[in-house]
């Protein structure tokens, strides 16, 4: 499986924002971003005049760097957004979000979607009592997501779980924190995807 394997502060650096890739260490002042507040390279100190394109672009590669997808992958995203009923970017948007390890993330079994990737891989998660090992997977709406009973007890979890603040759970989710279980009680509307994104700039982009 194609996966991004440098280093994931510049990532940041060049998006100008946090897209918490890292987990805890995004919220600390060891961030990279905190240091160093501009564009990796020799030239990322230097004056910046973006065309339109430019613009569209760097909106792109935000939305696909923060859920960790890849360009092609990406792509097909958008082609089944734009077959569906509705506004192309907005499910657009609900398809990356529907993912299962953001699932995962959102719900707080993980400090980043990329920790949430991997539980995920390894098999510690379940979808309505069946083992599951594909990130890619799309949540539906009355799906059981939890962790299996052998790993309720690893430490990245329960960590991560002290970290996730109850305020912070998405409105489409319901979690039992003691059982380490949650029930999907409605797919993701845009209201509820909170990341700062104009997702009209990517269908801009792509209707090109």
């Amino acid at each position: 499986m194609a996966r991004y394997t440098s280093a994931q502060c510049r990532l940041c650096r060049r998006e100008g924002m946090k897209l918490f890739l890292k987990g805890e260490r995004c919220l600390t002042n060891k961030c990279s971003l905190e240091r160093r507040a501009y564009p990796p390279g020799q030239h990322g100190q230097g004056r910046i005049k973006r065309s339109d394109y430019g613009v569209q672009l760097r909106e792109k590669q935000k939305v696909r760097r923060m859920y960790g997808v890849l360009e092609k992958q990406f792509r097909l995203y958008y082609q089944r957004a734009a077959r569906m009923k509705g506004v192309t970017g907005e499910n657009l948007l609900q398809l990356l979000e529907r993912r299962l390890d953001n699932t995962v993330y959102r719900l707080g079994f993980a400090n980043s979607r990329k920790d949430a990737r991997q539980l995920v891989s390894h098999g510690h998660l379940l979808i309505n009592g069946r083992r599951v090992d594909i990130p890619s997977i799309q949540i539906k709406e009355g799906d059981v997501v939890e962790v299996r009973e052998r790993s309720k007890k690893l430490a990245r979890i329960e960590g991560a779980l002290e970290l996730k603040a109850a305020g912070e759970l998405p409105g489409w989710l319901e979690l039992d924190r003691d059982g380490m279980k949650a029930t999907v009680k409605a797919l993701p509307t845009r209201d509820d995807i909170q990341i700062p994104v104009q997702e009209s700039l990517i269908v801009e982009l792509y209707s090109k």
